[in-house]
């Protein structure tokens, strides 16, 4: 029997559902009727804020059936917190109308950079590890948890530059902003291993070093390989196919430090049919299992982070 959505936008009120430290995936519209029609075992759906930003239509009726029956994370785009002009306002508020609306168990943004005056780009750009980047990222974090009135993800980037006035690891600056501000970190491990193939270091050491105990959810995609100028590996973060190897074996060497964690499938150009991108969350799922063992360090609560930010020792100024 296929599903039959009304377009029509209703007010209905959602009660907030925790994701589970399972598998998930990105929440595609081609898929939603396989998914409905099959009661598909996922553990959660996760959106980008930004296509559910206008007033209701099918796009909406969708995401509320999806939202009766599995717990939903909202991922932003556009939020622009590594960028240099003040966070918009307008964005903020149409950000905020989908988190209080839909209740989802997490909500999180990236480290990075996509708007410039009126012009919002369509990748997501890197910032310069500085102490003035460093002010400007938790300036833009606080507001942005202010306003929504939770705690906020942040996700490490994947990047293809390293700015020579970078004056902070990676690590070292996502954990510095943690700290001031109270977020949490999201993990994408794919991410990771894109980042480290481009700039000739190795993804285990970053995953090791990396505030993992901060860590609330963890992003999967598959990459374009390519090459550089100078024929040097190059690796696009396309999210375009299959999770490699080479990251499933970081997934678990993540794990085993962290202990399970809710585990998203992005795959969000060349979208395959509903079965592919259900087998890659049963993948993950297997390896969530055979992680089971490992005790989970618990991220702090929002409020106590804020009330001891203060206190915490200010490092690289």
């Amino acid at each position: 029997m296929q599903t039959i959505l009304s377009a029509e936008f209703s007010d209905q009120s959602f009660q907030a559902l925790p994701l589970p430290a399972r598998a998930g995936v990105g929440l595609k519209p081609e898929h939603v009727s396989d998914i409905l029609n099959s009661d598909a075992d996922m553990g959660f759906f996760e959106i980008h804020a930004e296509n559910y930003m206008g007033a209701g239509g099918m796009p909406h009726a969708q995401l509320a059936a999806i939202r009766e029956k599995y717990p939903l994370s909202v991922h932003g785009v556009g939020m622009s917190i590594g960028g240099d002009a003040p966070l918009s306002i307008d964005h903020l508020t149409r950000f905020k109308a989908i988190v209080e609306r839909y209740q989802p168990g997490l909500v999180s943004e990236h480290l990075a950079w996509s708007t410039h005056d009126d012009v919002f780009y369509n990748d997501l750009l890197p910032a310069p590890y500085t102490n003035e980047t460093l002010h400007r990222v938790a300036d833009h974090i606080d507001q942005m948890q202010n306003f929504l009135g939770r705690q906020v993800l942040i996700e490490n980037p994947s990047t293809y530059v390293i700015f020579a006035q970078s004056t902070w690891s990676e690590v070292d600056f996502m954990a510095e902003f943690a700290a001031r501000t109270g977020c949490g970190l999201l993990l994408d491990v794919n991410n990771v291993f894109v980042s480290a193939t481009n700039h000739g270091y190795l993804s285990s050491d970053y995953i090791k070093a990396f505030p993992l105990h901060l860590v609330q959810e963890i992003h999967l995609a598959g990459h374009a390989p390519d090459v550089d100028d100078c024929d040097r590996p190059l690796l696009i973060d396309a999210h375009d196919r299959e999770v490699c190897e080479e990251v499933w074996e970081l997934y678990k060497l993540t794990l085993s430090i962290t202990g399970p964690l809710p585990s998203l499938i992005e795959w969000d150009a060349d979208i395959p049919d509903w079965p592919v991108l259900a087998a890659e969350a049963v993948r993950a799922n297997e390896i969530l299992g055979r992680n089971i063992k490992t005790v989970p360090t618990p991220a702090e609560s929002y409020s106590n982070m804020r009330a001891g930010k203060n206190a915490h020792q200010i490092h690289g100024e």
